[in-house]
């Protein structure tokens, strides 16, 4: 024999040349100089970038067992050898001392000096343009994963509880697994409620989940696609994020950062999250400009000091402990109109009690599939039976069945479980729910600035010992007369104004007398009553 052929191809390089096109010009190269072409080997779908190739090892291994015999490796071109400049001169000067093989292309001659100084500048300057361009490839396909992830867009492997399958543009979507979101529900829902991630994993493997070790829970929790989120990697300078994607939701994004805070995991590229020391950093305004108050701590004598400082005149400072004391004073005498409580709780019973039937619709679509599910163990059992299937497909079924089995039976279990008591002791609490200060210590810091920022609709600002703000929500205008008589808070807007002001209805319509902002209240009651200790619902 004189001579094998190497011929590559990767997709991650972006190959053009096909394994026909390589293959034909590699023998009509060796017919032309008369050379017999013994084998080709292939590589179908490796990287360039390493030698580190189970094809290029199997070329490697018939050098050696062929040693004397083979005189050329023959490729269509250098890049097609490699696209690593300094591993690709050192496996030629290899192949030559130690096989006595010489590396061409077929664009070169096969009398070829690659002693010759002129020949290798000119080989390391192929190799130096692949690799170039392989670089050149890999930052596109960064790129380019980074703007269909920044739209949204989930390219790898399916986690559990999903699929991965097609939108209707064609392009790859995740899609719900309903055999196995039930699963993902129940960790999110049990964490929540304060079941440890090592009990929680054991009660799931009972029940056919299949993940192993320590971590398993932790990484189905810490993972935003189940909220409907995706990962955005960090590339450059850009920093990493998360954005919303264009999948659908196993869980909401309110248990997923709930969960998020509970895991102690407070730095997020989604936004950036406030300490919780500084409850009024980015809502308090600087009493001398407008504009937004920072917080941080102040080095004194004996101790740190808190403080809030304007962010334009650094000279404005504000104890936090002054702040702090008043704010908790004004929050205390600040209470939702009986109007307003009565409105939450007919809309909060009426959720609870419509609760009920969807449970009970669930309840018989969970009969429904174990129906078909004991048809199936019992069609596979009447297969075997019959010699239709062997015993290894029967196992394998039936271990399928009977986790699915153990999945619904488990969720069955939940639905029959009676809402009454609950449902009575929720309305019972639910009053205590609405105290404002309850809502702000119970919430996080983020939904603390959520609700800040509806209470006092325009800012908040601390001048001469006392809270101003330009309008105050219309819930809690009623204790303006109150507070300012204790010196917690002036509303500034006039009273005289108050029934003049109109409020966007649900279409955008500016209607007098509507609102819907006092939905955030409501929310926070909700949420309260939904995820109370033995709460085993969503509303």
């Amino acid at each position: 024999m004189d001579a094998i052929g190497y011929i590559r191809i990767s997709k991650k390089d972006q190959s053009v040349h096909s394994i026909e096109y390589q293959e034909k010009n590699i023998r009509d190269y060796c017919e032309y100089n008369h050379i017999a072409l013994n084998s080709i080997f292939v590589d179908d779908g490796a990287s360039s970038f390493t030698f580190d190739r189970p094809d290029y090892k199997a070329l490697e291994k018939f050098i050696k067992e062929h040693r004397g015999k083979v005189k050329y490796l023959i490729v269509l071109d250098h890049d097609r050898f490699s696209r690593n400049l300094p591993e690709a001169l050192q496996k030629i000067e290899q192949l030559e001392k130690t096989h006595g093989i010489k590396v061409v292309a077929t664009s070169e001659p096969l009398d070829i000096d690659t002693s010759d100084p002129s020949v290798f500048l000119l080989r390391a300057f192929k190799y130096l343009i692949a690799n170039q361009e392989l670089l050149t490839i890999r930052r596109r396909a960064k790129m380019s994963a980074r703007h269909a992830q920044e739209s949204g867009r989930y390219l790898n492997k399916a986690p559990y509880g999903y699929l991965n399958g097609r939108g209707k543009d064609g392009k790859m979507v995740l899609m719900i697994d309903e055999t196995k979101a039930y699963i993902i529900q129940k960790i999110f829902r049990d964490y929540l409620a304060g079941v440890p991630r090592y009990l929680i994993h054991q009660e799931l493997k009972n029940i056919g989940f299949p993940q192993s070790g320590n971590g398993a829970i932790f990484r189905i929790l810490t993972n935003p696609l189940y909220a409907g989120l995706v990962r955005v990697v960090a590339h450059g300078k850009n920093p990493e994020k998360i954005v919303k994607g264009i999948h659908d939701p196993i869980i909401s994004e309110t248990q997923y950062w709930r969960v998020q805070d509970m895991l102690g995991i407070t730095k997020r590229a989604m936004k950036s999250h406030p300490k919780a020391e500084f409850p009024l950093k980015g809502i308090l305004q600087s009493p001398c400009c407008g504009y937004s108050m920072t917080a941080g701590w102040c080095k004194g004598k004996k101790k740190y000091y808190l403080y809030y400082r304007c962010i334009k005149h650094t000279s404005t400072n504000i104890s936090g402990t002054l702040l702090h004391e008043q704010f908790n004073k004004l929050l205390i005498n600040m209470s939702f109109s009986q109007e307003l409580i009565d409105e939450i709780v007919d809309d909060v019973k009426s959720g609870l009690n419509g609760m009920q039937s969807v449970r009970d619709k669930e309840l018989a679509d969970v009969d429904k599939q174990l129906g078909l599910l004991s048809e199936k163990m019992e069609n596979a059992e009447q297969k075997v039976m019959d010699d239709t299937i062997n015993a290894d497909t029967y196992k394998k079924w039936n271990k399928r069945f009977t986790a699915e089995k153990a999945q619904l039976m488990a969720r069955k279990e939940e639905l029959e479980d009676s809402l009454e008591d609950f449902i009575n002791q929720e309305l019972l609490v639910l009053p205590y729910l609405l105290n404002l200060p309850h809502i702000f210590e119970e919430a996080t810091i983020n939904q603390q600035h959520a609700i800040l920022r509806e209470v006092f609709k325009q800012g908040l600002t601390f001048k001469e010992g006392i809270f101003r703000t330009p309008q105050l929500h219309p819930d809690f205008t009623h204790n303006r007369l109150k507070l300012k008589q204790l010196g917690l808070l002036i509303d500034e807007q006039p009273y005289d104004d108050l029934d003049k002001i109109s409020y966007c209805g649900e279409l955008g319509i500016r209607t007098p007398g509507t609102f819907h902002s006092s939905t955030v209240f409501k929310t926070a009651a909700i949420d309260h009553s939904a995820n109370s200790p033995g709460a085993k619902v969503q509303i």
